[in-house]
């Protein structure tokens, strides 16, 4: 399973609100085999996604990501 949750930080400019920073935060439950590859994907994921390659050049996307034992 993977929830994610996204916060974006707002700014005024001339009177405007503008977005300037999105955090995406990740939470996935994985097997433990499988723990290399979900941060490898992380890694690059970015580069590979239609929207943070969109509004990327204007405002600043960072991510993190949490990994929860599938097995407890």
């Amino acid at each position: 399973m993977l929830e994610a949750q996204a916060t974006g930080e707002v700014e005024e400019d001339e009177k405007v609100l503008v977005v300037r920073r999105i955090h995406v935060s990740y939470r996935l439950v994985v097997d433990r085999e499988k723990r290399d590859a979900a941060e490898r994907a992380h890694g690059v994921h970015a580069r590979a996604c239609p929207m943070a390659r969109t509004i990327g050049g204007c405002v600043k996307i960072s991510t993190s990501l949490e990994m929860v034992d599938a097995y407890g």
